[in-house]
Protein backbone atom coordinates (compact mmCIF):
# COMPACT_ATOMS: atom_id res chain seq x y z
CA UNK A 1 0.00 0.00 0.00
CA UNK A 2 -0.31 2.77 -1.41
CA UNK A 3 -0.39 3.87 -0.51
CA UNK A 4 -1.25 0.78 0.58
CA UNK A 5 -1.31 0.54 3.77
CA UNK A 6 -1.90 3.43 1.91
CA UNK A 7 -2.05 2.80 0.11
CA UNK A 8 -0.18 1.57 4.37
CA UNK A 9 -3.40 3.96 4.46
CA UNK A 10 -3.00 5.60 4.31
CA UNK A 11 -5.03 6.72 1.75
CA UNK A 12 -8.03 8.65 2.98
CA UNK A 13 -10.06 10.18 1.39
CA UNK A 14 -12.09 13.45 2.00
CA UNK A 15 -15.62 14.89 0.29
CA UNK A 16 -15.07 17.74 -1.78
CA UNK A 17 -17.33 19.74 -4.14
CA UNK A 18 -18.22 17.54 -7.43
CA UNK A 19 -16.74 18.33 -10.61
CA UNK A 20 -18.47 17.47 -13.46
CA UNK A 21 -17.85 16.11 -16.74
CA UNK A 22 -16.58 19.21 -19.02
CA UNK A 23 -16.12 21.63 -16.33
CA UNK A 24 -12.15 22.74 -17.56
CA UNK A 25 -9.60 21.25 -15.03
CA UNK A 26 -6.19 21.26 -15.12
CA UNK A 27 -3.81 18.87 -13.29
CA UNK A 28 -2.51 21.16 -10.85
CA UNK A 29 -6.17 21.23 -9.37
CA UNK A 30 -6.49 17.84 -9.32
CA UNK A 31 -3.75 17.20 -7.70
CA UNK A 32 -4.86 20.19 -4.74
CA UNK A 33 -8.64 18.27 -4.89
CA UNK A 34 -6.67 15.16 -4.27
CA UNK A 35 -4.55 16.75 -1.53
CA UNK A 36 -7.84 18.32 0.17
CA UNK A 37 -9.32 14.99 0.33
CA UNK A 38 -6.44 13.12 2.28
CA UNK A 39 -6.15 15.23 4.90
CA UNK A 40 -8.31 14.42 8.20
CA UNK A 41 -8.88 16.56 10.81
CA UNK A 42 -8.83 14.26 13.20
CA UNK A 43 -6.96 11.28 14.38
CA UNK A 44 -7.27 7.71 13.07
CA UNK A 45 -7.51 4.21 14.66
CA UNK A 46 -8.36 1.28 12.50
CA UNK A 47 -7.66 -2.51 12.14
CA UNK A 48 -5.78 -3.39 8.87
CA UNK A 49 -5.80 -6.87 6.94
CA UNK A 50 -2.80 -7.86 4.30
CA UNK A 51 -3.70 -10.50 2.25
CA UNK A 52 -1.00 -11.40 0.34
CA UNK A 53 -0.33 -13.63 -2.60
CA UNK A 54 3.04 -14.73 -3.91
CA UNK A 55 3.84 -17.05 -6.71
CA UNK A 56 5.06 -20.11 -5.00
CA UNK A 57 5.03 -19.53 -1.68
CA UNK A 58 0.64 -19.11 -1.95
CA UNK A 59 -1.17 -16.87 0.68
CA UNK A 60 -0.18 -14.86 3.55
CA UNK A 61 -2.42 -12.99 6.06
CA UNK A 62 -1.12 -10.32 7.68
CA UNK A 63 -3.24 -8.25 10.66
CA UNK A 64 -2.10 -5.05 12.16
CA UNK A 65 -3.06 -2.06 14.18
CA UNK A 66 -3.20 1.58 12.61
CA UNK A 67 -2.54 5.18 13.85
CA UNK A 68 -2.50 8.25 12.08
CA UNK A 69 -2.96 11.55 13.04
CA UNK A 70 -2.78 14.27 10.44
CA UNK A 71 -1.78 17.17 12.31
CA UNK A 72 1.95 16.57 12.72
CA UNK A 73 1.75 13.79 9.87
CA UNK A 74 2.52 10.87 12.11
CA UNK A 75 1.32 7.02 12.08
CA UNK A 76 2.01 4.00 14.16
CA UNK A 77 1.73 0.60 12.79
CA UNK A 78 1.99 -2.50 14.99
CA UNK A 79 1.96 -5.91 13.71
CA UNK A 80 -0.61 -8.38 15.13
CA UNK A 81 -0.17 -11.26 12.83
CA UNK A 82 1.27 -13.53 11.34
CA UNK A 83 2.69 -15.04 14.85
CA UNK A 84 6.36 -14.10 13.36
CA UNK A 85 5.68 -10.71 12.86
CA UNK A 86 3.38 -10.06 16.27
CA UNK A 87 5.42 -7.27 18.48
CA UNK A 88 6.96 -5.51 14.95
CA UNK A 89 5.93 -2.18 14.02
CA UNK A 90 6.15 0.78 11.93
CA UNK A 91 6.80 4.52 13.12
CA UNK A 92 6.49 8.12 11.74
CA UNK A 93 7.41 11.18 13.43
CA UNK A 94 8.57 14.59 11.86
CA UNK A 95 11.30 14.03 8.90
CA UNK A 96 11.63 10.23 10.60
CA UNK A 97 10.40 6.89 9.63
CA UNK A 98 11.51 3.88 11.69
CA UNK A 99 11.01 0.36 11.29
CA UNK A 100 10.93 -1.90 15.01
CA UNK A 101 12.00 -5.27 15.24
CA UNK A 102 10.92 -7.53 18.45
CA UNK A 103 13.09 -10.12 18.40
CA UNK A 104 15.84 -7.43 18.49
CA UNK A 105 14.45 -4.86 20.28
CA UNK A 106 15.81 -2.34 17.33
CA UNK A 107 15.01 0.97 15.59
CA UNK A 108 16.02 1.06 11.89
CA UNK A 109 15.32 4.33 10.25
CA UNK A 110 13.96 3.06 6.69
CA UNK A 111 12.52 5.06 3.37
CA UNK A 112 9.49 5.19 2.42
CA UNK A 113 9.59 2.65 -0.41
CA UNK A 114 10.10 -0.08 2.20
CA UNK A 115 7.96 -2.91 1.90
CA UNK A 116 5.27 -3.28 5.10
CA UNK A 117 5.52 -6.89 6.50
CA UNK A 118 7.06 -8.36 3.54
CA UNK A 119 4.40 -7.32 1.49
CA UNK A 120 3.40 -5.18 -1.29
CA UNK A 121 2.45 -1.98 0.54
CA UNK A 122 4.94 0.09 1.21
CA UNK A 123 5.39 2.56 4.18
CA UNK A 124 4.83 5.65 1.74
CA UNK A 125 1.07 4.19 1.14
CA UNK A 126 0.22 4.87 4.97
CA UNK A 127 1.50 8.36 5.14
CA UNK A 128 -0.22 11.51 3.96
CA UNK A 129 2.03 14.39 2.49
CA UNK A 130 1.42 17.12 0.15
CA UNK A 131 1.02 15.93 -3.18
CA UNK A 132 1.53 19.51 -4.47
CA UNK A 133 5.02 19.45 -3.11
CA UNK A 134 5.99 16.31 -4.00
CA UNK A 135 4.12 15.71 -7.65
CA UNK A 136 3.63 17.94 -10.71
CA UNK A 137 1.94 17.16 -13.57
CA UNK A 138 3.90 15.70 -16.55
CA UNK A 139 3.97 17.54 -19.80
CA UNK A 140 4.51 16.71 -23.80
CA UNK A 141 5.22 19.42 -25.84
CA UNK A 142 4.33 21.68 -23.54
CA UNK A 143 0.62 20.09 -23.02
CA UNK A 144 0.42 18.52 -19.33
CA UNK A 145 -0.45 14.50 -19.92
CA UNK A 146 -4.31 14.93 -18.98
CA UNK A 147 -7.49 13.33 -20.78
CA UNK A 148 -10.93 11.87 -19.89
CA UNK A 149 -12.09 8.75 -20.31
CA UNK A 150 -14.00 5.88 -19.09
CA UNK A 151 -12.71 3.60 -16.00
CA UNK A 152 -14.69 0.60 -16.74
CA UNK A 153 -18.31 2.52 -16.01
CA UNK A 154 -16.43 5.12 -14.18
CA UNK A 155 -16.16 8.36 -16.09
CA UNK A 156 -12.46 9.38 -14.78
CA UNK A 157 -9.45 12.11 -15.45
CA UNK A 158 -6.47 10.34 -16.43
CA UNK A 159 -3.36 12.27 -15.40
CA UNK A 160 0.07 11.26 -15.39
CA UNK A 161 1.99 12.81 -12.94
CA UNK A 162 6.16 13.38 -11.42
CA UNK A 163 7.99 13.87 -8.62
CA UNK A 164 9.76 17.07 -7.92
CA UNK A 165 11.46 15.80 -4.68
CA UNK A 166 13.39 12.62 -4.53
CA UNK A 167 12.31 10.67 -1.28
CA UNK A 168 9.09 9.24 -3.02
CA UNK A 169 8.37 5.93 -3.55
CA UNK A 170 8.20 6.46 -7.43
CA UNK A 171 9.22 9.11 -9.16
CA UNK A 172 6.31 8.30 -11.85
CA UNK A 173 2.89 8.32 -11.18
CA UNK A 174 0.01 7.92 -13.34
CA UNK A 175 -4.03 8.58 -11.87
CA UNK A 176 -7.56 7.70 -12.43
CA UNK A 177 -9.73 9.76 -10.27
CA UNK A 178 -13.50 9.85 -10.38
CA UNK A 179 -14.91 12.91 -12.83
CA UNK A 180 -18.09 13.24 -10.49
CA UNK A 181 -16.59 13.09 -6.62
CA UNK A 182 -13.17 12.74 -6.69
CA UNK A 183 -11.87 9.40 -4.84
CA UNK A 184 -8.85 7.84 -6.50
CA UNK A 185 -9.94 4.86 -8.41
CA UNK A 186 -6.83 3.32 -9.52
CA UNK A 187 -2.73 4.42 -9.86
CA UNK A 188 0.12 2.98 -11.87
CA UNK A 189 3.54 3.47 -10.00
CA UNK A 190 6.62 3.32 -12.45
CA UNK A 191 10.70 3.19 -11.57
CA UNK A 192 13.37 5.90 -12.99
CA UNK A 193 13.40 3.82 -15.88
CA UNK A 194 9.60 3.67 -17.29
CA UNK A 195 8.53 0.49 -15.93
CA UNK A 196 5.72 -0.05 -14.77
CA UNK A 197 6.42 -1.37 -10.92
CA UNK A 198 3.11 -1.64 -9.17
CA UNK A 199 -0.79 -1.39 -10.32
CA UNK A 200 -2.92 0.08 -7.28
CA UNK A 201 -6.76 -0.38 -7.23
CA UNK A 202 -9.11 1.45 -4.79
CA UNK A 203 -12.18 -0.25 -5.10
CA UNK A 204 -14.44 0.39 -2.10
CA UNK A 205 -14.80 3.71 0.13
CA UNK A 206 -17.09 4.46 3.20
CA UNK A 207 -18.23 7.49 4.81
CA UNK A 208 -17.39 8.59 8.00
CA UNK A 209 -17.48 12.38 9.36
CA UNK A 210 -18.05 13.96 5.97
CA UNK A 211 -15.45 11.71 4.85
CA UNK A 212 -14.74 9.23 2.62
CA UNK A 213 -12.20 6.16 3.29
CA UNK A 214 -10.76 3.55 0.71
CA UNK A 215 -11.43 0.39 2.80
CA UNK A 216 -10.39 -1.84 0.14
CA UNK A 217 -7.46 -1.74 -2.38
CA UNK A 218 -5.33 -3.95 -4.20
CA UNK A 219 -1.56 -3.34 -4.99
CA UNK A 220 -0.63 -5.54 -7.81
CA UNK A 221 3.61 -6.58 -8.25
CA UNK A 222 3.66 -6.02 -12.08
CA UNK A 223 7.14 -6.28 -11.75
CA UNK A 224 7.23 -9.93 -9.90
CA UNK A 225 3.95 -11.23 -11.80
CA UNK A 226 1.76 -13.22 -9.83
CA UNK A 227 2.28 -11.37 -6.47
CA UNK A 228 -0.52 -8.94 -4.99
CA UNK A 229 -1.75 -7.85 -2.18
CA UNK A 230 -5.25 -7.28 -0.57
CA UNK A 231 -5.74 -4.24 1.55
CA UNK A 232 -8.95 -4.11 4.11
CA UNK A 233 -9.45 -1.96 6.79
CA UNK A 234 -11.92 -2.19 9.40
CA UNK A 235 -13.10 -0.76 13.05
CA UNK A 236 -12.04 2.70 12.02
CA UNK A 237 -12.42 4.99 15.12
CA UNK A 238 -12.00 8.84 14.48
CA UNK A 239 -11.34 9.49 18.20
CA UNK A 240 -8.58 12.22 19.94
CA UNK A 241 -4.88 9.90 20.00
CA UNK A 242 -2.79 9.99 23.01
CA UNK A 243 0.26 11.54 22.23
CA UNK A 244 2.31 8.99 23.82
CA UNK A 245 0.76 6.33 21.08
CA UNK A 246 3.41 8.12 18.53
CA UNK A 247 6.34 7.30 20.02
CA UNK A 248 9.41 4.48 20.02
CA UNK A 249 8.69 3.60 23.85
CA UNK A 250 4.71 2.64 23.33
CA UNK A 251 5.61 0.61 20.36
CA UNK A 252 8.13 -1.17 22.30
CA UNK A 253 6.19 -1.72 25.16
CA UNK A 254 3.50 -3.57 22.38
CA UNK A 255 6.42 -6.35 21.48
CA UNK A 256 6.04 -7.45 25.56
Amino acid sequence: MNKTLVSILICTIATLAPVYAGTPIDGKTIIVKLDEQQKFKTDIHSKVKLTQTKTGQGTKLIEMEYFRRDSDASFLICMQAPESDRGNGYLRTGDNMWMYRRNTRTFQHINRDESIGGSDAKADDFETRKLDETYAPSLKDGKELLSEEMLGKMPAYKIEVHAIVNDVDYPKKIWWVSRDNNLLLKEEAYSSNGTLMQTGYYFKYTQINSRYVPIQQLFVDEFEKGNRTVVELSEIKTDKLDNAIFTKAYLEAQSK
